[in-house]
């Protein structure tokens, strides 16, 4: 039987989470979280933030930080204009009677039979302008975070260490 010690814990926690990486590891972890979190894939958010997180070996919470950084609250708003502007970049307009189509959509209830058939129909022209604008958006947004989140892991160690130079 394996006896799980303190120190056991706290050395396999260590090497779980990265918590010795570099403050640059540690921002580029949660970088790749926010471009992860904003990106056109959603519903999947947290499976590839733990997927890439684990291939790239970088830190797990810092990763999952960023990818929760887009807020339900955010979600219709950011890709309504994410939407927008890749519709702006590619060409593509909305398909006519669009918001009519929606509006009446939305009067049936999300069970019924024909109302997920009837969404894609009507978002399929979408799509494109969706992906476009959403993946670039997420990336200006990774790009953005970076330096935020390495000035604060930063900016958080050195206080760590006034600390810990203080108590011994």
């Amino acid at each position: 039987m394996i006896h799980l010690t303190k120190s056991l814990v706290r050395r396999w926690m260590g090497q779980l989470l990265h918590v010795d990486d570099t403050p640059e590891r540690t921002a580029a972890a949660f970088a790749l979280g926010v471009f992860i979190g904003f990106s056109p894939f959603l519903g999947l958010h947290t499976i590839l933030g733990i997927v890439f997180a684990f291939l790239l070996n970088v830190n797990r919470v810092a990763v999952l930080l960023g990818v929760y950084s887009n807020l339900p609250w955010f979600l219709a708003p950011y890709y309504a204009i994410a939407t927008t502007m890749g519709a702006m970049m590619t060409g593509h307009r909305l398909p006519p009677g669009f918001k009519t189509q929606i509006t009446a959509l939305f009067e049936w209830s999300l069970f019924h039979g024909e109302f997920w058939r009837q969404l894609i129909t009507i978002l399929k022209p979408l799509l494109i302008p969706y992906a476009v604008g959403s993946t670039l958006d997420a990336l200006i947004l990774a790009c953005v975070s970076y330096p935020l989140a390495l000035a604060f892991v930063t900016s958080r160690r050195r206080i760590h260490d006034m600390i810990q130079h203080k108590h011994s």
